[in-house]
């Protein structure tokens, strides 16, 4: 915004004391280069002795996100379903129903509480079914106060997409640059930080009013609005290069807008507004309750205020294992002693459920989050520091281009590993695969721009390491699971899939000690017609 960049051209610097910050994004950029040209020509090299034609590409992000999707595969590929019971009790209170779950005792459960013995939770539902009522034994309510989600960042706009719109992580970046530059509806894209500048503060009346200008129907939520109200997303101290994805002080056209352009727009704009709304208040209730000598609980949700909910819908609740998440019933006020009727008991046979693939938007989730992953607290707190591997502007184009090299696969809105990519993850060297390595740079990085370290040391230490891994990992063997291929019509042995002048076709693995060909149409034993040979020149 023009205060914003009045501010920065007041306090310009002199670029000799930038000029370390330039060392250390062309370190970057210059390392990357170092490991993604030796590495993957390695392994492609390597792959070719295995029979695979396809690039095996190697990178210092593209590698720790792919094993991301290859360790939540070999999850689900390893996860054993356990039974286990839950039972479910209607309760009614002062004319008002509502639903208990029962308590499992100890020792018969698991870690999560469940109980994983059949016979004694058909014995606790019959007990409960011959009691005519259950004993309130405890009653606490606590007041909760949400604050409204900050403005987008593009990383939090790419989640929010994937779940609620459908579209892809690349999808949500080119409709939010189209929103920015074509429709000049909404700011920058491409920001880590969903913070906004106090600056902007006194641009808030406009921006509203430009917002009604866009959309008259917004006019009585726009009433419903306090400007002066300054929510957490107003703090300089946290705004990075870029402050938070919001809509610009210009009147918009929806009309020119697609419908994903659209709804991306309106969620843009949602988040904006929530700042200028109440916190979201309700009631949490737990009731506890003795039935036929076992417990149960009841929890319950009473909204005060709706806030910010009036302009953003709360998440669809997940269903973990058959177990509901925090319910949103609302319970009646019963006082500890006093007594419910007892109604339905049901008793339920479930299984744990294995983890969900990722989703593109999961994904990115997971790069900002890989701390968690990472067992050294100094190298957990740097990549805490950084928001994990990528960034904003290059996730969507990491998550991008594994997809269309084959090592992830699109299967509904899940992504999934190749064959391909479990064979690498499982052959490169684990430090190019290990996140913390990401944290090991930035650490170096941060002594570049301290001016600790210079451009020089740092990459004669990288240009040795990426030696070192060459050398070590020339003679490694790859075991890459292939498409069948038909045998050699000469000598018999396997054809792999190779591309010439006139397209694809088969040829002898033993090659150039057989020279056997078959046409790519053709995966019989029957040999094709012969591949046209080279006219010799004739000597002059």
């Amino acid at each position: 915004n023009d205060a914003s960049i009045r501010k920065a051209l007041g306090a310009l610097k002199p670029s000799a004391e930038t000029l370390p910050l330039y060392y250390s994004a062309l370190a970057r950029s210059r390392a990357d280069w170092l490991i993604g040209m030796n590495l993957s020509r390695l392994f492609t090299l390597l792959g070719r002795q295995a029979g695979y034609t396809g690039v095996l590409s190697v990178g210092r992000v593209q590698t720790p996100t792919l094993k991301l999707v290859v360790d939540r595969d070999r999850e689900i590929a390893g996860f054993v379903s356990v039974p286990f019971w839950t039972v479910e009790v209607a309760l009614s209170h002062a004319g008002q129903s509502f639903t208990a779950s029962w308590t499992p005792p100890q020792g018969c459960t698991d870690d999560a509480g469940r109980c994983l013995q059949q016979p004694i939770a058909q014995k606790a539902a019959e007990r409960m079914r011959a009691a005519a009522s259950a004993q309130v034994t405890s009653v606490e309510t606590e007041r909760m106060r949400e604050g409204p989600p900050l403005p987008f960042d593009l990383g939090t706009l790419q989640e929010q997409c994937s779940r609620q719109v459908g579209l892809d992580v690349q999808e949500t970046l080119d409709i939010a640059q189209a929103l920015y530059e074509t429709h000049k509806a909404t700011t920058y894209p491409r920001s880590d930080s969903g913070y906004l500048p106090e600056s902007m503060l006194a641009e808030v009346p406009t921006a509203l009013d430009s917002l009604v200008k866009t959309d008259p129907g917004l006019r009585p939520l726009i009433d419903r609005l306090d400007p002066a109200q300054r929510s957490r997303a107003w703090n300089d101290t946290k705004v990075t290069a870029h402050h938070g994805i919001i809509p610009t002080l210009e009147p918009a056209n929806l009309s020119a807008m697609n419908d994903k352009e659209l709804a991306v727009y309106r969620l843009i704009r949602a988040h904006y507004l929530a700042q200028f709304l109440p916190h979201h208040e309700f009631d949490r209730t737990v009731v506890q309750l003795a039935c036929g000598g076992q417990s149960l609980q009841a929890t319950g949700k009473q909204i005060v205020v709706a806030g910010w909910r009036q302009v953003l819908a709360a998440p669809e609740e997940s269903v973990a294992d058959g177990d509901d998440a925090q319910r949103s019933q609302v319970l009646p006020a019963p006082q500890a002693g006093s007594s419910c009727q007892v109604g339905n008991v049901d008793l339920k046979a479930l299984k744990t459920l294995p983890p969900k693939p990722y989703t593109q938007g999961e994904l990115v989730k997971a790069m900002k989050g890989v701390a968690r992953l990472v067992t050294d607290p100094r190298l957990k707190q740097k990549l805490k520091d950084t928001t994990g591997i990528g960034t904003e502007a290059t996730r969507a184009s990491i998550i991008s281009g594994l997809l269309g090299r084959g090592y992830l696969l699109q299967k509904g809105r899940a992504i999934r590993a190749s064959d391909a990519a479990f064979t690498l993850i499982d052959t490169v060297p684990a430090a190019i695969a290990d996140p913390g390595t990401t944290a090991v740079w930035e650490q170096a990085l941060d002594m570049i721009e301290a001016g600790q370290m210079t451009l020089v040391t740092f990459l004669a230490r990288q240009s040795a390491w990426v030696a070192q891994l060459v050398k070590q990992y020339r003679g490694a063997t790859l075991a890459i699971k292939l498409p069948p291929s038909p045998s050699c019509p000469q000598c018999g042995a396997p054809m792999r899939q190779r591309t010439g002048k006139t397209g694809a076709f088969w040829s002898c693995s033993r090659y150039p000690d057989c020279k056997g060909t078959l046409p790519i149409d053709s995966p019989t034993g029957k040999r094709g017609p012969p591949r046209k040979q080279r006219a010799s020149r004739k000597a002059s």
